[in-house]
């Protein structure tokens, strides 16, 4: 069995393409900091999904801004790919919005909560039983 399949290829190529040419190329300037996060190519190299992040910018309507800004550039950003990767064909592109690193960011944070108020807690009940020992 093969450790890496072609879409798996295509769609690392995609994203590293994607990444400079929005970042150097798309002039718009309703366009945020995007971030690509990931490209997932269909098997028959048909489509590509690709997941851009938007830095300090998570308002529904920024990001749906910036969204459509992408979906416009698709043509450009396509015929731009294909002058950088042969492929046959490339494949049209699907902006997706992704959510999981805003996501990873509140579960850190309520992690941090967590931890801290566990150690505020277990200080406070070490301090309490310190003066019970006192007392005797």
């Amino acid at each position: 069995m093969r450790e890496f399949k072609r879409t798996d290829r295509v769609g690392d190529q995609l994203q590293k393409e994607l990444a400079v040419l929005i970042q150097r190329e798309v002039k718009d300037p309703r366009l945020g900091m995007v971030t690509v996060s990931g490209v997932t190519v269909s098997r028959d190299l048909g489509y590509a999904d690709v997941y851009v992040t938007l830095l300090g910018e998570d308002s529904p309507e920024r990001i749906k801004e910036n969204l459509q800004v992408l979906r416009q550039a698709s043509g450009f950003l396509r015929s731009q790919i294909a002058r950088r990767i042969k492929l046959r064909h490339v494949p049209e592109l699907r902006f997706h919005y992704d959510e999981s690193v805003v996501r990873g960011q509140r579960l850190s944070s309520l992690i941090d909560e967590a931890v801290e108020s566990d150690r505020a807690r277990h200080a406070d009940d070490e301090h309490e039983s310190g003066d019970e020992g006192e007392r005797d």
